[in-house]
């Protein structure tokens, strides 16, 4: 591919929420371009941007994919990206790569959940924005509503500089209100727009939306207002020129028209996007750490090489991939440059540009552009490249923590041989999971977003690297306790034909407050037990403890007070005070009113304000405490507590009451005390499975 400096490329992420057509246009976008020979297609599963086999399968965007389209001398990166809430960190995460955000919006069902949450990571990274109201072409499709829905959410400032028309099934073309021309498209043909007048039936909506765009360039600069006054318009290149700087400092957010699945308007979305947006240049300089000390980098030519690798791909046949954005320099083939997470040397040979899941070669890319390289060492997502000598670090993307965890196990012993490596391959390119082995139920634990992302990856581990594995809902960590007192006498004696055993303990019991774990306090006076037996007490107190006396989890938040005792000059041993500490424990659970706790989780929902009610109801109903709720334009979020075992099944049932138009997060909060009916059936269901197993020395 043609190397093309900062100023000839941008960088655009194609947002929106999940089946608004960001797949279908960056398709259009390709053939229009002549960089396909046919319109692909989702349903067809032949889209170059979504090639994975479970996004082929599942028909959405798994993980951001990216294509180079070249487009009348300007390069367009084009991030084509996940709409659906279990995917989106990885949304986020590709954003900062992005000069740019591209709102696409279902022309039928207008703002949705994720798209005010992409809207706000746009927010975040201070990219300039436009919308394109899409699947103007469908039953029901109404671009004037739409379009209201779109300024109601996020503005007066969202202002259409495209119109349809036609509507539904007639909907042929566009009207472009800059330029006050008007262009016919053949369905389904290569994008083309042939230019005819502006319908007579249109001509008053065009002009009044001609003169409400001037209106808003002008507003933005005194030296256009003046010229408006003063002739009631304003010169084309003026209105360019204003529009350009309007998007580019985020006065006004665009609003275009089309439909992807029929090619049309495609050619017009990318005239926008190479004239009104950013080039890299253009964007604010980029917040480093240099050193110890805090700088702002632009992105120039004019610097020595840095680069940020904003996304990692584990590919079976070429190995790692790492995509990375070149933030400062001119990065040419063969450049070494130094990963200052991991301080390794990496190489940089044969980079290339991305055409979804092949590679186009190039020399070098400028300052601003996009480019991907296998087989780097140590590099992973959110690391930085440098020159040697230099340390400069990016920030890395804040991402929310995994929200669900399922058990894994392997499914036979060769499953198990190869299972570790295989996730962890998994875990450098997703880096919304998470894979640990919690020490107290000893699962190994598979975190991610939500179920479907969970089973992503289990099909992922069967296709790629042969590995099968089962999945079940993780054991509950629940602990045991105690809100009572106990004062107790513990001995263990045992008469044999040569030495006996001989270990007496009294222990006073008393609940803690939570969180505080547990506590050994000696006051032994006088020699009643010899020094040397003490933490042999305190020993078999603590193993006990971790076997639980209710149901088998262990026992936390209490203080043990030795105050008394008694031994033998020949029969007492540190096994014998062990086991004599083991009986005092549960002697002294017997009296102090044992009681099981339970994880609690802090939850936020995000979802359409109509199902608010339904969901605290839900919520109620799993035993949460609401804590707070907020509104942001029409998206309700409602904050709880819930016990973690009600939250076990919460993505399905949540996907099912707002028909896949909610998210959630969660994350744990506290210990606390078990309702006493919930708890019996926690200890009924422990007794049922119980081995009979006896402590051995008792």
């Amino acid at each position: 591919m043609k190397v093309y400096e900062s100023t000839e490329v941008r960088n655009v992420a194609l947002v929106g929420h999940g089946h608004s057509g960001k797949t279908s246009l960056a398709a259009g976008m390709l053939f229009t371009a002549g960089a396909t020979n046919r319109l692909t297609r989702v349903d067809e599963g032949n889209t170059i941007t979504d090639f994975d086999d479970e996004e082929i399968n599942r028909k959405l965007t798994i993980s951001t994919s990216l294509a180079a389209v070249e487009w009348k001398k300007k390069k367009l990166n084009v991030f084509d990206t996940p709409g659906f809430n279990l995917f989106m960190y990885d949304t986020k995460i590709s954003m900062a790569a992005a000069d740019a955000a591209l709102v696409v919006v279902d022309g039928v069902s207008g703002v949705e959940v994720m798209t005010e949450k992409v809207w706000e990571y746009a927010e975040q990274y201070a990219l300039p924005r436009a919308f394109m109201i899409n699947k103007l072409d469908r039953e029901r499709s109404d671009f004037g509503r739409a379009l209201a829905n779109i300024q109601e959410v996020f503005g007066r400032f969202c202002v259409p500089i495209y119109l349809p028309i036609g509507k539904e099934r007639d909907f042929t073309g566009v009207v472009d209100v800059i330029s006050m021309k008007a262009w016919t498209y053949t369905p389904d043909g290569d994008g083309q727009g042939k230019e005819i007048p502006i319908p007579a039936s249109m001509a008053d909506e065009a002009k009044a939306a001609h003169d409400a765009l001037i209106e808003m360039i002008a507003e933005g600069k005194d030296e256009l207002m003046e010229k408006f006054f003063e002739n009631g318009t304003l010169p084309v290149e003026d209105i360019m020129g204003g529009l350009h700087d309007a998007v580019k400092d985020d006065k006004i957010f665009p609003v275009m028209c089309g439909s992807a699945l029929r090619n049309i308007g495609t050619d017009l979305v990318m005239e926008f996007l190479q004239e009104f947006c950013p080039n890299p240049t253009e964007h604010p300089a980029l917040k480093a750490m240099v050193g110890d000390h805090e700088e702002f980098k632009a992105i120039t030519d004019k610097d020595h090489v840095t680069a940020y690798v904003f996304k990692t791909v584990a590919d079976p046949f070429s190995g790692r991939l790492s995509f990375f954005k070149v933030c400062t320099g001119v990065l040419k083939n063969d450049i070494n440059l130094v990963d200052m997470r991991s301080k390794s040397q990496e190489r940089l040979a044969h980079i290339s540009v991305p055409m979804g899941k092949t590679l186009q070669p190039v020399n070098e890319l400028h300052a601003g552009d996009i480019g991907v390289v296998a087989k780097l060492k140590d590099v992973l997502t959110a690391d930085t490249l440098c020159e040697k000598g230099d340390s400069i670090e990016y920030p890395k993307v804040q991402i929310p923590e995994p929200s669900i965890a399922y058990a894994i196990a392997a499914k036979s012993r060769n499953d198990e041989d190869r299972m570790g490596n295989s996730v962890a391959k998994i875990l450098e390119e997703d880096q919304g999971l998470r894979f640990y082995r919690d020490t107290q139920t000893k699962d190994f634990l598979l975190a991610g977003s939500g179920g479907q992302h969970i089973e992503v990856i289990v099909s992922r581990l069967k296709k790629r690297y042969n590995v099968e594995v089962e999945l079940r809902q993780p054991k509950i960590p629940y602990r045991e306790t105690i809100r009572g007192f106990a004062d107790v006498h513990g001995r263990h004696k045992k008469q044999t034909g040569g030495h006996g055993q001989f270990g007496d303990c009294r222990i006073k019991m008393e609940p803690l407050e939570r969180g505080a774990g547990f506590e050994y306090v000696n006051n032994i006076f006088g020699g009643a037990v010899p020094r040397q037996f003490i933490p042999a007490i305190e020993k078999g107190i603590l193993e006990a403890a971790a076997r639980g006396y209710l149901a088998g989890f262990p026992v936390v938040d209490f203080r043990v007070t030795l105050y008394d005792g008694s031994y033998h000059d020949v029969d007492s041993s540190e096994m014998a005070f062990k086991i004599a500490g083991r009986k005092a424990f549960k002697l002294a659970m017997e009296q102090a009113k044992p009681t099981l706790l339970e994880p609690l989780m802090k939850v936020e929902v995000a979802a359409p304000v109509e199902f608010a009610g339904d969901l605290m109801s839900d919520m109620n109903g799993r035993r949460g405490r609401i804590s707070g709720m907020d509104t942001k334009g029409g998206t309700q979020i409602i904050r709880a507590v819930v016990p973690m075992s009600e939250m076990l099944t919460y993505q399905n049932d949540l996907t099912s009451m707002t028909q896949g138009r909610a998210s959630f997060s969660m994350e744990f909060s506290h210990y606390d005390y078990v309702p006493a009916l919930n708890a019996d059936k926690i200890v009924a269901a422990y007794k049922a499975s119980a081995t009979g197993e006896v402590e051995e020395d008792e």
